[in-house]
């Protein structure tokens, strides 16, 4: 029997790794695609270290704004996994660095995916895409996949939510229109955490590494919903395999924890190490976000609870994610042994 083919972008990141190497143990031929050439021997050695199967693995170079790259590289593909996005630490000087990247980037893989009869894209979103841009008032509550982030509302979103919502509703838009027959999925998650492979991780992760390097000193009064990667890599595979997947968007998250229950698991774990516990009123996080850039995308959950239901993932593709504590517990465990945190 013929290996299916899936062209993966991002092989790079954390949530693209663990993609790879979850898509590799069940088979599939892979490519990545990397931004530059040079880190593939790097990355095929972390991917080896975690299956067998690292012969099936090729990469690429690509730019997501390279059109001609994407006709190439979607050739002979059955499935593409697009991962890449551009994820900045701190907010850009104007929003379009982001947005535009992100959204051209999309309809670039789109088309040349359908122009070569690729089956499936399944496309990384974020449950920002769901959560935010909602009027006063309304910004608490439990969402599911039938809301989107209303990016005209721009006290309740960030240039990055309005990049992640731009780029799937272009997506699909794109689809809509589109007679390849090509069908698309796209998967939301939450933060993520779980064991990080290497150096280059994941922005999630920060969530950890600054309450166990004691960079802060007491915990913003807010929440978030979360997932281990290793459960977000399983179900964009579920999302690409699933038939009744076809042409639906699924929530990929394990649950909503607050930075005090984070700091909580960590304290019981860690009990040696200064885990800040005392929550900071509002008013200080503001004004610690004037200075610490790494903060203000935090600032639109203060005082809100933002939730997602993730029970379609779970009924269609039969997903049970990991749970939080477990998330929480590997993340920190890969971090202390990187040398991450001292």
């Amino acid at each position: 029997m013929m290996k299916e083919k899936v062209l993966l972008t991002g092989i790079s990141g954390f949530l693209g790794s663990h993609t790879a190497i979850q898509l590799l143990e069940k088979g599939y031929l892979v490519t990545g695609t990397l931004r530059d050439l040079k880190r593939a021997y790097e990355i095929r050695k972390i991917i080896a270290a975690h299956t067998k199967n690292a012969d099936n693995l090729s990469f690429a170079q690509a730019e997501l704004s390279d059109e001609a790259a994407w006709l190439q590289l979607t050739k002979g593909m059955d499935y593409v996994q697009h991962i890449a996005s551009p994820f900045p630490r701190t907010l850009p000087k104007h929003e379009d660095e982001l947005i535009l990247p992100a959204k051209n980037g999309v309809l670039n893989i789109l088309k040349a995916a359908s122009a070569n009869k690729v089956k499936r894209v399944v496309l990384t979103s974020s449950s920002g895409a769901v959560l935010y841009g909602k009027k006063k008032g309304k910004q608490s509550g439990t969402f599911n996949e039938g809301t989107w982030t209303d990016t005209s509302i721009s006290k309740d979103t960030t240039p990055y939510l309005r990049s992640k919502t731009i780029a799937e509703k272009a997506a699909w838009d794109f689809i809509q229109s589109d007679k390849s027959g090509m069908e698309l999925v796209t998967v939301l998650p939450g933060a993520i955490l779980g064991p990080v492979l290497e150096e280059d991780f994941g922005t999630s992760a920060n969530i950890v590494l600054k309450m166990l390097d004691g960079s802060i000193p007491a915990l913003p009064n807010i929440g978030f919903d979360l997932v281990d990667v290793r459960s977000v890599a399983e179900s964009l595979i579920l999302a690409m395999e699933v038939p009744e997947a076809a042409n639906e968007r699924f929530i990929s998250s394990a649950g909503y924890m607050t930075f005090k229950e984070v700091s909580t698991i960590l304290k019981e774990k860690y009990p040696e190490r200064k885990i800040p516990k005392m929550i900071l009123p509002n008013f200080l996080t503001r004004l610690f976000a004037l200075f610490d850039k790494t903060l203000q995308p935090v600032l639109l959950d203060l005082g809100h609870q933002r939730k997602v239901d993730n029970s379609k993932a779970k009924r269609i593709l039969h997903w049970q994610p990991i749970d939080n504590r477990e998330a929480v517990l590997s993340c920190t465990e890969s971090l202390i042994s990187l040398g991450l945190v001292k």
